[in-house]
């Protein structure tokens, strides 16, 4: 849950949950041995995170770092070289202390031992007198011990403050501000990709934490400045690996201790819960907004009761046309779970920068998202659809709901009007968003233009559509199965240039006269005229069709 610097930052974290050198010094048990520090005299805060009483030469391949070694000396060696060796070895793995009892081994310490304890500023202290190690060391384990339940006890205090907040109807800035007020650093929530979705909490000398996150911001995610808490708040759906956001707290005020660690684990999980609220809460409003707009759409809601509805839901356009807008996500697309609120949240927030009123809903059943906006004149329709669109888009791509190969989101938006016309619109919207599926790729489509491709795909079951489609192009499909070049991309560009055949040359990159002999071809194979109006008219809702033909 921590860094990715588990292993270090663990230690350090218990070493710093211990009692000092200095400390363990005066408790009875060492004091009775009349100690005396004959090295390291400037290293007697050093914390003492655990006692070892040994008497082996390699002691040191036992110890973690940070304990306070207890010996009579007879590991220590005989020679100048071993002892040397010896306090060199413990000073490497960097242990608190050595405490070396004379009498059994040693009458006083070996020069070269006090020496290279110097030399490493390891703390080394002597007893004059005997001492029950087994006393010292239950003395110093009970200190250490009643430190971590003291420590315990603070992080508890945070969680429960953290708790009350929660209860009493805070959410996520309420949370981090009671952490941040505690470590006295800034605290900051991100995605798991890197983005901020709260901060609290002040910078150096006051400054705005959001200042601080930018200027680390590509740091702290790889190389966190020393002495960093980052801790996984868990949650997320499938793919996530059990974790929903990440909580950040930077020493840039004053250094961190063990205590903000245990406190900022105790936060994510408060954090976890409010997160998943959040997310619950904003999903069934984003539903009940939804809901709304289906019932005006199917005229369960009346035009006349719908402006104070609307007004309940936030929604205040004002005097102007509405604009009705849907967005149906593909099955690829379709978000699933807590997705839905994850993409009403991004399209909201993208939709905010339009500066009119918006009230956006979802419909997790149809896979659609319908809205309604409010515009000052009728004329800003086209303007406002394209950064409509270009928003619903973006808020997609923000939700991580567009995947490789998948088709886009098709935007449909319907004519301008009253409560009433926006009603039809709607639900005309809606229909259309549903049988735009296929079309050539649009930033939006206008539903008014719709209306053919709805009507064929109404058809779309009926045995005669299928043997409509059969008789009008069905020997361009056969002539394509079998031979090269195919020949019905040449009909549909033909017939999107309404025959004009210089704009298809150069849009199908063909001289003019592989162009001429390509549509003669097509003029063989069907047996009709493609000047023809009626010829023309029957191929393009033929092309249109096949969409919806198995």
């Amino acid at each position: 849950m921590d860094s990715g610097r588990n292993g270090t930052d663990e230690e350090q974290g218990a070493r710093s949950t211990g009692i000092t050198v200095r400390r363990a010094l005066e408790l009875p048990g060492l004091r009775s041995g009349l100690p005396e520090v004959v090295a390291g005299t400037g290293r007697l805060e050093r914390t003492v995170r655990w006692v070892h009483a040994g008497e082996v030469p390699h002691i040191a391949s036992l110890l973690k770092g940070g304990e306070l070694l207890l010996t009579t000396g007879y590991g220590i060696g005989n020679r100048p070289a071993d002892q040397r060796a010896f306090v060199r070895t413990l000073a490497e793995r960097d242990i608190a202390a050595l405490v070396v009892e004379l009498g059994t081994r040693f009458t006083r310490l070996p020069a070269a031992l006090v020496d290279t304890a110097r030399g490493a500023e390891l703390p080394l202290v002597q007893l004059h007198r005997q001492v029950p190690f087994v006393t010292v060391t239950e003395e110093i384990h009970t200190e250490i011990v009643n430190g971590h339940y003291a420590l315990l006890r603070r992080a508890d205090e945070v969680h429960r403050r953290c708790t009350e907040a929660l209860l009493s109807g805070g959410g996520a800035p309420q949370v981090l501000q009671i952490l941040a007020a505690f470590t006295g650093n800034p605290v900051f929530l991100e995605t798991t990709d890197g983005q901020l979705l709260y901060a609290a909490g002040d910078g150096p000398e006051g400054t705005d934490p959001l200042q601080v996150w930018e200027g680390l911001r590509d740091r702290h995610q790889d190389d966190p400045p020393a002495g960093s808490v980052l801790v996984d708040v868990p949650g997320g759906g499938p793919g996530s690996g059990g974790v929903r956001a990440r909580l950040v707290l930077l020493p840039v005020r004053g250094p961190t201790a063990p205590v903000h660690r245990m406190a900022a684990e105790r936060t994510a999980d408060i954090l976890a819960v409010v997160l998943m609220q959040a997310r619950q809460e904003e999903e069934l409003a984003a539903r009940g907004r939804g809901d709304f707009l289906s019932d005006l759409a199917e005229g369960r809601v009346g035009p006349q009761n719908a402006p104070a509805q609307a007004r309940v839901l936030g929604f205040k356009p004002g005097g102007g046309p509405l604009l009705p807008v849907v967005m149906r996500l593909g099955d690829a697309l379709s978000p699933h779970g807590g997705g839905w609120a994850v993409l009403a949240r991004a399209v909201a927030e993208e939709l905010a920068a339009l500066g009119v009123p918006v009230l956006l809903g979802v419909r997790p059943v149809e896979g659609r998202v319908p809205l309604l906006l409010g515009l000052r004149a009728e004329e800003e329709r086209p303007v406002v659809a394209d950064r409509v669109a270009a928003a619903l888009r973006a808020g997609v791509e923000r939700a991580g709901m567009r995947r490789a190969g998948a088709q886009p989101p098709v935007v449909v938006v319907g004519p301008a009007g009253g409560w009433a016309a926006a009603a039809a619109g709607l639900r005309h919207a809606a229909e259309t968003s549903t049988a735009a599926q296929g079309l050539p790729e649009r930033p939006w489509y206008d539903a008014r233009r719709l209306d053919i491709d709805l009507l064929l795909w109404r058809l779309r079951d009926h045995p005669d559509l299928a043997a409509f489609v059969n008789r009008a192009i069905g020997p361009v499909l056969e002539h394509d199965r079998r031979s090269r070049p195919p020949l019905l991309p040449t009909l549909q560009t033909y017939l999107a240039h309404a025959g004009r055949k210089a704009e298809t040359a150069r849009e199908l990159h063909l001289n003019r006269q592989t162009l001429y002999n390509r549509l003669a071809r097509l003029g063989e194979l069907l047996g009709s005229d493609l000047d023809d109006p009626h010829t023309v008219l029957a191929l393009s809702l033929a092309l249109r069709a096949r969409r919806h033909v198995p």
